[in-house]
């Protein structure tokens, strides 16, 4: 019997609305929607507030927070943000 290996990822996941540099070593078959509650709490912001904040990779938007890490291709060593999921007005 093998033992089963737990392979991590070292990310780095900016929180834009605190703008902190979140470093981050998720398990690879981590949900995208566990990588942002981390990131909120480690930039000292309200993990229960998730659902206002939205997760990007490359520049696209995540819709379903519901993969995995790996399920992305999100290789060690990436860079995530997160940001609020509605507009904000420029003044």
């Amino acid at each position: 019997m093998t033992a089963a290996v737990q392979v991590t990822v070292k990310l780095r996941v900016t929180v834009v609305d605190s703008w902190r540099v979140c470093p981050l070593e998720m398990r690879a078959n981590e949900k995208i929607a566990a990588v942002k509650l981390r990131a909120l709490a480690a930039a000292g912001m309200d993990p229960a507030r998730a659902g206002d904040y939205v997760v990007k990779y490359g520049g696209a938007l995540i819709g379903n927070e519901s993969r995995s890490l790996s399920e992305l291709g999100v290789p060690d060593g990436a860079a995530l943000v997160v940001l609020s999921a509605y507009r904000r007005a420029v003044r």
